[in-house]
């Protein structure tokens, strides 16, 4: 095929909104869809170069993955060397031996397999995994095991059906997605048979023939509209938006429409992509895409902290520079051949690389992550976050981790708090459960009966709907059937609410009100404290044996206020002036740790902030050096806000 300049010039469309998106530009909060834009130039030039191949009666499945071998797995290797050498280095063994297992599918192009049973792409444990992005590789090298074969048998026994052949595959992969979108958010995304669509779409664009085109005008004009399409979602989009399915067509399409639009002449958006320095950076692009996460993942591992401005320009720039490196002294020597030119040794030192980077993994993961590196690890912080803790939300009966399972609610057993007064429901997500374990602790000071009634994922929003958890609806609609059923007079409700930005926050304006309308009190316990990483991380690297210690939160400020403006009639509080005050945030009191991962309280944390700030407390505790002398709750309001604390 003749070397289209445009394509490469495509190709830094998709890398650079990726590279600023996960470097933390929130501008660019749909910077993923990039990964669509390379699915579709993939499936386009590898098709292409296949159907040429076919023509011209040189077609070989050797040849073919001679030429993947080059083209993907030196680069391949020379991350992994890398990240693998960080990862040994940096990383405690929890990590390492999460990194190896990653790093394992990795090496067998099974770690879309891995991420999907193990994390989602937008969750908090993403941000420790320094080859999420290798998922990608897997769903392409998993297409390209099946395509060669079918585009070989299509051309030599049903050539005439070829559209019609790939069409089909297509439209039925894109339902899929769309089904999936559903049904399995997690496995839509990480999958191939929901992802091929778009690969598809690519090959779609190699077979058209070369008289259904464009001309003059409506070909400029369909290159822009391609040019908008593929652009406009990088802005518009955010980690909430339902992904791939439907919202994964605008950024294809506009991908297929300016490879489309030009093949036949350069248009003005062709000519926009040839430039230089977008040519440049498509050239790299692969390169750029392997190295950028690492870097993202490692500096946030470092810094413990958020990347400010400083550190996106330190991110951007290690990303150029070593994929720089990567390209011209390993990408390059490679594909043309100036290196291993032979096949046999090829072959055998691709298999070889691949079959000593998954021995590594098993090895890490054997050895459980190396822990005589860090021999304080299991006293300073491991120790103290118990596995009870979870176990003391009351899982599987009071609070479900899994779709659909609210149906085993029992109320006997998730009465919490049985004295004589007010009836409660506590109605949330694991950001309520997580006060469970220190309401029974204070039970005594709570004069009220109390019922735990919380789910996953499932901020207590009556019209909140998540396609990650389809049942949240169903489950929040039955919390106002336990409320009559139970008689309740009075709501607590809590959540991880910074999952309802993107939704709006004044979507929980329409509940309370509901809530208000039976006659109901309520309580709105805002966002608790959210740290970068998991506490037990910052602890061991920050404050090893210390009895009290503080670290910044990773909150958007205001967010607290806007919660309370949404509650109108409510009593709110606010867990993070209650306990973090103006500074940074205790993590670790009287040698505890108060959280055991991001935001989850221990039990430790979960009394102490019971005893500190929840609804309904009758007799608060002097918490030394913790409460302001200002008292807990402003005088003759309604809506209650609680004052910082001093510590």
């Amino acid at each position: 095929m003749r070397y289209r300049p445009d394509v490469d010039g495509l190709r830094s469309l998709a890398i650079l909104p990726i590279l600023l998106f996960h470097a933390g530009v929130t501008l660019f909060s749909g910077g993923y869809i990039g990964v669509d834009i390379f699915f579709v130039i993939s499936g386009f030039l590898i098709t292409t170069i296949i159907r040429d191949d076919l023509a011209a009666g040189r077609f070989s499945i050797v040849t073919f993955y001679e030429r993947r071998a080059r083209r993907i797995l030196p680069a391949l290797f020379f991350t992994l060397a890398l990240t693998t050498l960080a990862a040994v280095i940096l990383f405690l063994p929890a990590q390492l031996i999460d990194y190896a297992k990653s790093l394992f599918g990795t090496a067998t192009f099974t770690a879309n397999f891995y991420f999907w049973k193990n994390s989602g792409y937008f969750e908090a444990s993403a941000h420790l995994r320094p080859l999420l992005h290798t998922w990608s590789l897997a769903v392409e090298e998993q297409f390209y095991l099946v395509v060669p074969v079918a585009i070989w048998a299509v051309w030599r026994f049903v050539r005439r059906a070829e559209m019609a052949v790939l069409l089909i595959a297509l439209v039925a992969s894109f339902a899929l997605s769309v089904y999936m979108t559903e049904r399995g958010p997690t496995a839509n995304f990480f999958l191939l048979p929901t992802r091929a669509w778009e690969l598809l779409l690519g090959s779609l664009v190699a077979i058209l023939p070369a008289r259904v085109a464009l001309r003059g005008v409506a070909n400029e004009a369909a290159a822009l509209a391609g040019l908008g399409l593929t652009l406009v979602p990088v802005v518009l989009y955010t980690d909430s938006t339902p992904f791939p399915g439907v919202a994964a067509l605008p950024p294809c399409l506009g991908t297929a429409l300016m490879i489309w639009t030009g093949r036949a002449s350069p248009t003005l958006v062709a000519r926009f992509l040839s430039l230089r320095p977008l040519v440049g950076i498509g050239r790299i692009s692969y390169s750029l895409y392997l190295v950028h996460w690492p870097i993202c993942v490692f500096l946030l591992y470092t810094t413990l902290q958020k990347p400010g401005p400083a550190q996106v320009v330190l991110i951007v720039a290690l990303s150029f520079a070593l994929a720089l490196v990567s390209y011209r002294w390993v990408e390059q020597p490679f594909r043309n051949r100036a290196t291993l030119s032979g096949r046999p040794a090829l072959f055998g030192a691709s298999l070889a690389g691949l079959a000593a980077f998954a021995f590594a993994g098993v090895a890490l993961v054997q050895s459980g992550g190396l822990p005589a590196r860090h021999p304080g690890w299991i006293v300073t912080a491991q120790a103290e976050t118990t596995e009870e803790t979870r176990n003391s939300w009351h899982n599987g009966t009071c609070f479900f981790e899994t779709d659909w399972q609210f149906g085993n609610w029992d109320a006997e057993a998730c009465e919490i708090v049985k004295n004589e007064g007010k009836r409660v429901l506590l109605w949330g997500d694991s950001y309520a459960a997580h006060y469970a374990p220190g309401l029974e602790a204070e039970a005594k000071a709570i004069p009220h009966r109390i019922w735990q009634y919380t789910q996953a994922g499932c901020p207590p929003v009556l019209s909140y709907y998540s396609f990650a958890r389809p049942s949240c609806q169903a489950f929040n609609g039955h919390a106002m059937e336990l409320i009559d059923q139970l008689d309740i007079d009075t709501v607590v409700l809590s959540a991880r609410w910074v999952d309802l930005r993107s939704r709006g926050i004044g979507t929980l304006a329409d509940t309370v009100r509901a809530l208000e309308d039976r006659g109901l009190e309520v309580h709105v316990i805002g966002q608790s404290p959210l740290f970068v990483i998991d506490v037990p991380i910052i602890s061991y690297a920050k404050s090893a044996g210390a009895d009290e210690a503080s670290w910044t939160v990773a909150l958007e400020p205001h967010l607290n206020e806007a919660l309370e403006a949404a509650s109108p009639g409510a009593s709110f509080v606010d867990p993070v002036a209650a306990l973090c005050g103006e500074g940074p945030c205790p993590y670790r009191s009287e040698g505890k740790l108060l959280f055991y991962d991001a935001g989850h309280f221990t039990d430790f944390g979960s009394r102490r902030a019971v005893a500190t700030y929840f609804p309904l407390v009758s007799a608060r505790p002097v918490i030394a050096k913790s409460l302001s002398n200002r008292g807990l709750q402003r005088k003759g309001q309604r809506r209650s806000r609680l004052w910082p604390l001093t510590g």
